[in-house]
């Protein structure tokens, strides 16, 4: 029928992929990997538990992130763990501009059909990558075509007949771009942002397409590569190994570059060393970095012996104003929140306890229970906290059960440095590196007026850093920033920030060239001096400034020049 009105069958057939991805070759998404089990390989070994409880499990999930995190990567590791065994389910693919078709009522025709092979194919995975190509936001300004494409998915995800066991998966990376009718239970009941990956899930990454090498690299080369390797995604790190890999042969063989004829080599002689790795990040640049530098940097070796302790105090001081980042700085984050500082005394003043095993916790349909429970044991729904620091001023949030996430209330900081002094951005880059665990959102001048509406801009990334929280909005240099962007935009920006919720883990970071005194009313009504909200950066030590000198004195310089080898 698809065949007879011209149409292409490369969507409606079921798609043959690669099976030798499996979710063990994934790294740093189990979470997103355990939501997955429960959509569509649960409902397929113990039906009986939702039959059970007379729920439908989850048919529709939303994947949005940078490019390269490895979205499709999970669908194609998703589709090859579910056709193992006795299992059998089938996988469609699609891209959004394929669905497209220059013919009316041809585009909607085709998704009819890609919907009714599946359902005939059930249990069947329909995965759509770059779905902001096929159902943008619907809008006075675009044309019916596109209107009508978006009403036909909307219907066939969720009208009056049920797609049964058909799961629908979506990929994108412009979220804000999808029509907000789709994102919805019944739909797209749930999203999984994709970040770029921390340290140790790069580590992960690593030892994923490392594990083949012969020898494999040492887990401290991995531990070093992973510290460096910041903003690199998925596709970045693989892309570093091939590299590596190239590098080591170019090394052992340069004649292979010469020779028109094939070389007889001997592959065991091909040993890949740390130095390949270090060429290869020299020739590598991350897909975050081609359009937009990275804001976080580590402290060069320059600079570590002047700004190594002010950057441990600055870390000190966040992490009373900002919970969040103990988490970040912690290696084992299942010990929960305790305080590294013996000066914040934390003292309970109103809230619930919390219900710490199910023996407490009584059944929903128990009516009378059967002996009294202390009123400090009833089960409530709150089950956070409310603490004051009386040092500091500062009301936390936080929860008794140590695997709960304390908030803070409205987490700002605020560097400042004295004028030409040039710290400022080399901690605040440092401090970022060290929350890489966290979203960072740069609202500075260059990205709010690279595109044509800066207030649009800014309302987008502040809406998506208040989505992903825990995040961090970066102001640099905030009086010069404040002094350009004009009087709308500074209007937009400050009751953007005043709508996010008191307690949504959201920390301002800003620097400043300018003391607290000479800055202007509307920032210094951001940032409170008395709970700890403003550091000012000092100069260096006389201690600090000799173990400069002697380092770069009797080290650096008292080294004899390297010797070239022209083996």
């Amino acid at each position: 029928d698809t065949v007879k009105i011209g149409g292409s069958l490369a969507g409606v057939e079921q798609m043959q992929i690669d099976g030798s991805v499996q979710f063990d070759g994934v790294g740093g998404l189990s979470d997103h990997i355990s939501s997955l089990k429960e959509m569509v390989i649960f409902p397929l070994l113990y039906p009986e538990i939702f039959e059970r409880l007379k729920i439908e499990p989850p048919r529709g999930c939303l994947f949005y992130g940078p490019p390269g995190t490895g979205k499709t990567l999970l669908a194609r590791a998703l589709a090859n763990e579910c056709s193992q065994g006795h299992m059998k389910v089938s996988f469609f693919m699609r891209k959004g501009a394929e669905c497209l078709s220059k013919w009316i009522g041809e585009s909607e025709r085709q998704l009819r059909l890609l919907f009714e092979q599946a359902y005939q194919m059930r249990p069947s995975i329909i995965f759509f990558d770059e779905i902001d190509a096929l159902a943008p936001v619907r809008s006075d300004k675009q044309d019916q075509i596109h209107s009508s494409v978006v009403g036909t998915l909307l219907a066939l995800m969720d009208g009056l007949a049920s797609r049964g066991e058909v799961v629908v998966i979506g990929a994108t990376n412009r979220p804000d771009s999808i029509d907000p009718a789709l994102r919805r239970p019944g739909r797209f009941e749930r999203e999984f942002r994709f970040s770029l990956p921390d340290k140790e899930a790069r580590k992960e990454i690593f030892k994923i397409h490392t594990r083949e090498w012969n020898p494999k690299p040492s887990d401290n080369l991995l531990e070093e590569l992973a510290e460096e390797c910041v903003g690199y995604c998925g596709a970045d790190i693989k892309a570093l190994c091939a590299e590596t890999g190239l590098c080591a042969l170019r090394h052992r063989y340069p004649q292979l570059y010469e020779s028109r004829e094939r070389l007889q080599i001997n592959m065991d002689s091909i040993k890949i060393k740390a130095n390949d790795f270090s060429m290869a990040m020299q020739k590598t640049v991350p897909a975050s970095r081609r359009v937009v530098p990275s804001s976080g940097r580590a402290l060069s070796a320059i600079s570590k012996p002047l700004l190594e302790n002010t950057l441990e105090r600055i870390l000190k001081t966040l992490q009373r104003v900002f919970p969040h980042a103990e988490l970040a700085l912690k290696k084992d984050q299942q010990q929960g929140i305790t305080s590294t500082s013996t000066c914040l005394k934390i003292y309970p003043i109103l809230g619930n306890y919390v219900i710490d095993s199910d023996e407490e916790s009584p059944s929903i349909s128990e009516e009378k229970p059967t002996h009294k429970t202390p009123d400090h044991k009833k089960a409530e729904f709150c089950t956070f906290s409310r603490y004051v620091c009386p040092c500091y001023g500062s009301v936390f949030k936080t929860a008794e059960n140590p695997r709960d996430q304390p908030t803070s209330y409205r987490p700002r900081f605020l560097l400042i440095e004295e004028p030409g002094s040039g710290q400022a951005s080399d901690l605040a880059a440092a401090v970022i590196h060290s929350l890489e665990k966290f979203p960072i959102y740069a609202l500075d001048t260059p990205t709010l007026f690279a595109s044509t509406s800066p207030d649009e801009t800014c309302v987008q990334l502040m809406r998506e850093a208040q989505r992903s929280a825990p995040s961090i909005i970066y102001v640099p240099q905030i009086p010069s920033w404040w002094e350009t962007v004009g009087p709308t935009l500074r209007s937009v920006f400050t009751t953007l920030l005043q709508s996010i919720p008191r307690f949504t883990p959201v920390l301002l970071l800003a620097t400043s060239n300018v003391q607290l005194r000479d800055l202007p009313e509307e920032i210094k009504a951001l940032f409170n001096n008395e709970y700890e909200e403003v550091f000012r950066i000092p100069r260096p030590t006389c201690t600090e400034r000799r173990r400069f000198f002697e380092d770069l004195v009797m080290k650096q310089a008292a080294q004899p020049p390297a010797l070239k080898n022209n083996t």
